[in-house]
């Protein structure tokens, strides 16, 4: 096997930019994540599962928009919807009806879904969520998994990247600026031990409004028995089960995890695959809870405020219809996986080859490859059992070669990506590794 680096040099205009984005971008980055300094990029354009940044460098892309690329990107019919939809009008604040339709696709594909409510992000569909959960139970409490990503919100950033296990069910913010109170109404449990877990839930019922959990939590795989045992605790003391399928959603299966699992929640959040890359989420689940965003018209106390400008925007649900049609086409789920998962075993084999205990960890429409030498991986405690730093390492080897992925994150599959890509970032992964051994 040949080695290649890419010997795209970065144009003097990709340097230009970058200097520009770290003196006018708080972090020098759109968001929480950016790619190492060494090998960080500015994109252009793309192209089903590839893209190019400034200087023309081509890469295979698995961070796909962070996910909503589940088609690729500029699929022709989702380009189709978009001309055709921003021909008549952007944004108008009331009814349309690409958002009614995407409504109707959202309830007769998911199990929970009895209403739905847009927002624009899975930050805010988190949020109103468990606004939803405390007005329908009136209690103010929620629960959370430790490791669990829920977005950016003020009840979301606890627990989730701890240095060490927490002190359940008291867990430390991981960002600055987050209110000590809520201290009290934030509780964490670890994933997968159903029996921690729905002993804190027992003895929290009086003032728990919600359960949230991201039914595959990051790159932990639900095991057997737990999210029944959730299921099962928090119908008893009418608790609101929230499943986060902001990743999961159309992902995993038509229906999401609550299809792939077999477990209904109360309320289910979606995102990044509902929207084929424009920017929208949704709320959806039962009718009762539900009720409680009601509209303008009701009294304002009796009513749980979640409303945006840009909630049902036309243009981002007719992106998504045209996607959504996409998928829903025979065979898609079925390519999805088979991708997914000669990519999975293939890494782990091209690991092993060069000495290295690398396990793709997750599902196979979207994995995270992690150094960890052996036992179970059920956990964030036993995530933290991950050489980040040789895992960072790795993924900037890749992205050197060709591959695109933020290191020590996720690798999203699309139905885009072509048993060609796939056999050119295993020689990508396997090389990367070479490096790394020297």
């Amino acid at each position: 096997m040949t080695e290649h680096v890419s010997t795209v040099a970065p144009s003097s205009a990709m340097q230009s930019l970058l200097a520009s984005a770290r003196q006018v971008l708080a972090g020098g980055a759109l968001g929480f994540f950016r790619l190492p300094p060494e090998v960080d990029a500015v994109i252009a354009s793309g192209q089903g599962a590839h893209v190019w940044d400034v200087s023309g460098k081509e890469y295979i892309d698995y961070i796909l928009g962070s996910g909503p690329m589940l088609v690729g990107h500029v699929h022709p019919a989702v380009v189709a919807a978009v001309r055709a939809q921003a021909g008549r009008g952007s944004s108008y604040f009331i009814l349309n009806e690409p958002a009614i339709r995407l409504a109707e696709r959202l309830v007769a594909a998911v199990p929970c879904a009895e209403r739905v409510r847009f927002q624009g992000s899975g930050t805010e569909a988190t949020y109103y969520a468990l606004r939803a959960a405390r007005a329908h139970t009136g209690r103010s409490k929620i629960l959370k998994f430790e490791g669990g990503w829920h977005g950016m919100h003020d009840y979301a950033v606890w627990g989730t990247v701890p240095s060490q296990p927490s002190d359940y069910p008291r867990a430390l913010p991981d960002s600055t600026g987050v209110p000590p109170c809520l201290a009290d109404e934030v509780l964490v449990a670890p994933f997968n031990d159903p029996d921690r877990a729905c002993d804190i839930i027992r003895r929290s019922a009086d003032t728990l409004a919600a359960v949230i959990v991201e039914p595959l939590q990051r790159v932990l795989v639900p095991q057997p028995g737990f999210l029944e045992a959730i299921r099962e605790v928090t119908q008893r003391y009418g608790i609101v089960l929230v499943f986060d399928e902001i990743v999961t959603g159309f992902r995993l299966a038509w229906g999401g995890a609550q299809e792939r699992y077999g477990v209904v929640p109360d309320v289910a959040t979606y995102g990044k695959a509902i929207g084929g890359g424009y920017p929208i989420s949704a709320i959806v689940g039962r009718a009762d809870i539900m009720a409680a965003f009601g509209d303008a018209l009701q009294p304002q106390p009796a009513v749980a405020w979640a409303s945006g400008t840009f909630n049902g925007n036309p243009v981002a649900a007719a992106a998504g219809l045209a996607a959504l049609d996409v998928m829903s086409q025979p065979g898609m789920f079925e390519r999805l996986h088979a991708t997914g998962s000669r990519l999975r075993r293939g890494i782990e084999e091209a690991g092993r080859r060069r000495g290295f205990a690398a396990r793709a960890l997750g599902e196979d429409a979207v994995f995270g490859v992690r150094f960890i030498a052996e036992g179970p991986v059920t956990s964030w405690a036993d995530l933290l059992r991950h050489d980040r730093d040789l895992g960072q390492r790795w993924g900037a080897e890749c992205i050197k070669r060709g591959l695109l992925a933020v290191p020590n994150e996720k690798f999203y599959v699309s139905i885009a990506h072509t048993q060609a890509d796939v056999e050119r970032t295993l020689e990508i992964c396997d090389d990367a590794f070479k490096a790394c051994v020297a």
